[in-house]
């Protein structure tokens, strides 16, 4: 199904977080004046706001980012069933059995990862196959290198309800990317969507 341009949109400004209007005309191809239409219909929604940012002389640039109501056009997944799930698990059978199932899951999934990633040696690759996966599973990944250091970037969490609910699984996530990165690299998250960010980033560096 072709997508409109309002989901393009919506999409852009969820795997880059803000955008200038030029810069969304270029991506969608179209003037100026036509990404204007489209972002005015969206605001009009309250989907998408604007805010100004400085960058030196001359006037301020106009960014456009998503609103709460923008962000909730990428649903987690099952949200209210696993929140309640977890909220009775942690009721009748205590926090040890909460922590035991997500030690479980994160055993399952390291073992998952760790296959489809055997083959992948170079911190690129791994990097690579890495963002392939948790694309699959709804995150929206990707990776860049900045000067000496790689940020593995997850534009969205299918899981961010029970990632709430019990930080654990988000602790888990960590503990399992050091495990699939490799003892020579130093990975620490420097956003967090649970936190309030627009996104999940990890950076990457050497170990010293």
């Amino acid at each position: 199904m072709k997508k409109s341009a309002a989901d393009k949109i919506l999409m852009i400004l969820k795997m880059q977080g803000s955008v200038t209007l030029a810069g969304l005309a270029g991506e969608l191809g179209i003037s100026k004046e036509g990404a204007r239409l489209h972002l005015l219909k969206l605001m009009e929604k309250e989907w998408v706001q604007t805010e100004s940012k400085s960058e030196g002389v001359g006037r301020p640039v106009a960014y456009f980012t998503l609103t709460e109501k923008g962000l909730a056009n990428f649903p987690d997944t099952h949200a209210q069933v696993t929140v309640e799930l977890l909220q009775s698990v942690k009721k009748l059978l205590g926090d040890n059995a909460l922590d035991l199932l997500i030690s479980d899951r994160e055993n399952q999934v390291y073992a998952r990862y760790a296959k489809e990633m055997s083959k992948a040696k170079t911190i690129e690759a791994r990097l690579t196959k890495l963002s392939e996966i948790r694309s699959q599973e709804g995150y929206m990944a990707e990776w860049k290198k900045e000067d000496e250091a790689y940020f593995l970037i997850e534009n969205h969490c299918p899981i961010c309800a029970a990632a709430t609910e019990c930080q654990g699984f988000c602790r888990s996530e960590l503990k399992n990317f050091k495990q699939l990165i490799g003892d020579l690299y130093e990975v620490e998250r420097v956003q967090h969507i649970v936190a309030g960010g627009q996104r999940c980033v990890y950076r990457i560096r050497e170990q010293a």
